[in-house]
C-alpha cells in the first residue's frame, strides 16, 4: 500500500490518498523515511566498495576494472557510470600507462634470424600455443639499470618465465625460458617469438629450443617493433603500474618487488580487458575446464 502511495504521490497529494485508502499519514510517513534512510546506506556502502577497490589495486585500476571486480565480488549494481561518478567526486584517477614509444633492436650480429611466424596469424586459442619474450631496463638509484627478460604466454597474457639481473646477455633470456619450461607442460606445437637481438639468435639459445621437437622460432622483423607489440605493451603497463615511485634501491630490492608483481598480482589478481576481465591464471583455468 505505501508503495503504491508513494509511486502517485506526484498525481495525488499523500493526505488525500491517505484518507481514501484509509492509511495513517504517520506510519506512511515513517517507512518513507525510513525507506530514504536505507537507501542512503546502501549508496554509501557501494560508494565505500568502490573507493576500497580503487586502493586495494593502488591506483591501477580505471573504471572499468573497478566495475568488473566489484561485478566478480557480488555487486552488479556498480556499473562503469556509478564507478565513474564515485571516483570523480572524490578525486581519484588512475595512473596511466605510458605511451608504447617504438624501439628498434640491434641485430647486428653474425646468427641467423628466423621468419616472422606471426604474420596473418590469428591469436591463439589455446595456452602453450604461442610465447613472446622480450627484456626491458629496470632502472636502479644511482643512475644503474638492472635487465628483466620475460616470456609470456600470448593466450592469456601470464607471464610464466622471468629473470632479472645486471647484464642483457644470452644467459638473462635462457634462464627465463628455462624457468617457464619448468612451469609448463609443452605437449603440442608452440612459436616462441622475439625480436631479433642476439640473446635470441644465439647458438646457446637455438640449441635451448631444438631440444624441444614441438617449438618453433620467430622473430620479428627488421625495423618493426610492432611485431612484438604484446610484449612493449606489457612492459609499458609493468614499469607503469610498478614503479609509481621510480628507480629501486638495488637489484635485489627490484627483484623482490617483480616477484610480488608478478606472481602475486599480475598473474592472479589483474584483470585484462582483453581476458573479458580475467586475470590470467583464471582465464587458463577456465579453458582446461571447458575442455574436460
Amino acid at each position: 500500500m505505501y508503495e503504491f502511495i508513494k509511486a502517485h504521490a506526484h498525481l495525488y497529494p499523500v493526505a488525500i490518498q491517505c484518507a481514501v485508502l484509509k492509511v495513517s499519514r504517520s506510519a506512511y510517513y515513517s517507512w518513507n523515511e525510513q525507506k530514504q534512510r536505507m537507501a542512503g546506506e546502501k549508496k554509501n556502502e557501494m560508494e565505500q566498495s568502490i573507493i576500497r577497490v580503487f586502493r586495494e589495486h593502488r591506483r591501477r585500476y580505471g573504471v572499468r576494472r573497478v566495475a568488473a571486480e566489484l561485478k566478480a565480488q557480488g555487486k552488479a549494481k556498480a556499473g562503469a557510470y556509478k564507478v565513474r561518478k564515485v571516483l570523480k567526486e572524490h578525486g581519484l584517477k588512475a595512473i596511466q600507462p605510458r605511451s608504447f614509444v617504438p624501439k628498434t633492436t640491434d641485430s647486428r650480429h653474425p646468427y641467423p634470424i628466423s621468419p616472422n611466424l606471426l604474420l596473418e596469424r590469428s591469436l591463439p586459442i589455446r595456452p602453450n600455443e604461442v610465447w613472446v619474450g622480450d627484456i626491458t631496463y629496470i632502472p636502479l638509484a644511482g643512475g644503474s639499470y638492472g635487465y628483466l627478460a620475460v616470456w609470456m604466454d600470448l593466450y592469456s597474457r601470464k607471464i610464466i618465465g622471468w629473470h632479472l639481473d645486471n647484464y642483457m646477455k644470452e644467459a638473462l633470456v635462457i634462464t627465463a625460458f628455462k624457468k617457464a619450461l619448468m612451469s609448463r607442460s609443452i605437449t603440442a606445437a608452440l612459436i616462441v617469438h622475439s625480436d631479433r637481438g642476439g640473446q635470441y639468435a644465439g647458438n646457446k639459445f637455438r640449441k635451448l629450443l631444438n631440444s624441444k621437437p614441438q617449438i618453433m622460432q620467430s622473430m620479428s622483423r627488421a625495423d618493426n617493433p610492432y611485431d612484438n607489440a604484446f610484449m612493449e605493451s606489457c612492459f609499458s603497463r609493468f614499469k607503469t603500474e610498478l614503479m609509481q615511485d621510480g628507480a629501486f634501491e638495488n637489484l635485489q630490492d627490484a627483484n623482490t618487488e617483480i616477484f610480488e608483481y608478478i606472481e602475486m598480482y599480475y598473474n592472479t589478481k589483474r584483470r585484462h580487458s582483453s581476458l573479458n576481465y580475467e586475470c590470467p591464471n583464471n582465464f587458463e583455468k577456465n579453458y582446461y575446464f571447458y575442455i574436460t
